[in-house]
């Protein structure tokens, strides 16, 4: 049974910065892509960054600052993504989902199965 468990979510000032988890089980991390996606109030899910079964990671929002790196350990089941540099616009609630393909790609549409999500609140 696939599932995937978002964790890591929390009120943080700007500036600061947050590690989410997202652990997954039912699939094996080598060999499918998993993408962390985020929902602002009032708006649609946006990809953030992506990381493959195999072969590297591709980053969606600031990519250039790198602000939201991707990594992941295949032993413990488990995709992390770093939120830096938050700012207040990066308030909102962040999925993990899987993809049944070893390639990222950034539509919501492309992903089978979805956590629950982690609430992120920037503010002071």
């Amino acid at each position: 049974q696939v599932q995937l468990v978002e964790s890591g979510g929390a009120l943080v000032q700007p500036g600061g910065s947050l590690n989410l988890s997202c652990s997954v089980s039912g699939f094996d991390l080598t060999d499918y892509a998993i993408g962390w996606f985020r929902q602002r109030p009032g708006k649609g899910r946006e990809a953030v960054s992506c990381i493959m079964g195999i072969g590297g990671s591709k980053y969606y929002l600031d990519a250039e600052k790198g602000r939201f790196p991707i990594s992941k350990d295949n032993a413990l089941n488990v995709v992390y993504l770093q939120l830096n540099s938050l700012e207040p616009e990066d308030t909102a609630h962040y999925y993990c989902a899987l993809r049944w393909r070893n390639t990222c790609i950034q539509f919501p549409s492309e992903y089978a199965y979805w956590g629950q999500g982690t609430q992120v609140t920037v503010s002071v």
